[in-house]
């Protein structure tokens, strides 16, 4: 994906629109004081939970990438999963879906699993990727049932260093979702993609927003090139 992405540029400016993506001073769950945040709670109407769908499916379908099944981790994956399969089987590709519970249900069937059966190739949904400890959780719930981790589709890659033990490292989450999970990871957006958009709307002039942004890329961005 480039900063030039078509479908990037018009979900970035979806979600300011939704005010899902705000600028100003936000503390990230790093400690880091970051000049934009995103919010995919915020998509909290059926108009653009339906939007957001779409997003999601078509960056998932133009990506080529074959899956099985959707698996949505609690909480933020499980709305996010049901209307990405509502809107793919809208587009002749209608696939199972099952989420997990934060706590397990002590009556009825039991357990932590609700939905399809987890098998073959399963498609991961979550809304950003900040350290990686959903995925690993994921990932373990689906090998656990001898299913596949195959891949994981988010809306926004903030392209920053991850840390570990309270200090950065010099890869994302993503990067590491990628080099040392082996999953592929798709995004609907990226940060490049965001700083794009901020650039494209003021023209020449740097705006302020821009500017933050590209001084936060810079001191927590990561090389692109290791991905």
């Amino acid at each position: 994906m480039s900063g030039h992405d078509a479908l990037a540029q018009d979900f970035v400016q979806f979600a300011v629109e939704c005010g899902v993506l705000r600028f100003g001073e936000f503390k990230t769950k790093a400690g880091r004081m970051s000049p934009y945040f995103f919010n995919a709670g915020l998509f909290d109407d059926g108009a653009k939970l339906g939007r957001l769908a779409e997003f999601y499916a078509q960056r998932i379908l133009s990506s080529g990438v074959a899956f099985d099944m959707i698996f949505g981790p609690a909480y933020k994956g499980i709305p996010l999963g049901a209307a990405l399969v509502v809107e793919l089987a809208r587009r002749g590709c209608n696939v199972p879906f099952a989420y997990n519970r934060k706590e397990a249900k002590d009556h009825g069937e039991g357990g932590t699993l609700v939905g399809a059966a987890l098998k073959g190739r399963v498609l991961i949904v979550d809304d950003v990727m900040s350290a990686g400890t959903a995925a690993r959780e994921s990932i373990s719930i689906i090998r656990a049932a001898g299913a596949v981790p195959h891949s994981v589709l988010i809306a926004l890659d903030r392209q920053e260093k991850a840390t570990e033990s309270g200090r950065d490292v010099p890869y994302s989450a993503v990067q590491y979702v990628q080099r040392q999970l082996g999953l592929e990871v798709f995004a609907i957006a990226k940060l490049d993609d965001l700083m794009h958009y901020l650039k494209d709307r003021h023209g020449e002039t740097s705006s302020l927003e821009h500017q933050r942004v590209l001084a936060y890329r810079q001191r927590y961005g990561v090389e692109e090139g290791n991905q």
